[in-house]
């Protein structure tokens, strides 16, 4: 065992020795996201993929079983896997399920909203719990595949490209000599 293993172990044991003095528990704290399915199609032949589309209804809760929010009273809610437009967990929780699918999914705060929360519904470095039913499943067109995963890696090349030709652009208008002492020099050569 390395001196920084054993540095590690002194600590992790030092804050669950201070946790358990402080009446803290800290078995119920969830480091992993989990995710059950309470309801599975009975086919179930395409699966969702980073760049699918989806429209779910959802509930979630605090783990004290608090709603938190709720779609259920309204429209399905879309939600294009890859564009985090759902909190980490939550959409790590919808790649590989299938449409007609119903999932818990039990969220680190980590993967969720973090030591700050959001206020005043959620308390900092809360666990959630999530209950998601699978409307319908899009998958992307090769087009969006194109426009998602090309696109972005293309930009990124031509950035130093283009910095490339500004900075040669610069470097060459900076060492010109300019026509007017050029041709004055030519003529005092010429009158020698």
């Amino acid at each position: 065992m390395g001196i920084r293993t054993g540095i590690v172990l002194i600590f992790l044991a030092a804050f669950a020795f201070v946790a358990a003095e402080d009446g803290e528990s800290t078995e119920g704290v969830i480091e992993q996201l989990v995710v059950e399915t309470l309801v599975m199609p009975e086919t179930c032949t395409i699966t969702s993929e980073m760049g699918d589309t989806l429209q779910i209804h959802y509930t979630g809760r605090l783990m004290d079983g608090k709603v938190i929010d709720t779609s259920l009273s309204r429209e399905p809610m879309a939600v294009e896997l890859g564009k985090r437009s759902v909190i980490t967990g939550l959409e790590q929780a919808l790649v590989g399920v299938c449409e007609g699918q119903k999932i818990k999914a039990t969220i680190p705060a980590h993967l969720a909203y973090g030591k700050r929360g959001y206020p005043p519904t959620i308390p900092g470095d809360s666990t959630l719990e999530f209950e998601v039913e699978v409307i319908s499943l899009s998958q992307q067109t090769p087009w969006q595949k194109l426009v998602n995963d090309v696109l972005p890696l293309l930009c990124l090349a031509l950035v130093p490209t283009l910095l490339g030709l500004v900075g040669l652009y610069l470097y060459n208008k900076a060492h010109a000599q300019p026509h007017g002492k050029k041709k004055s020099k030519d003529k005092k050569i010429k009158k020698k």
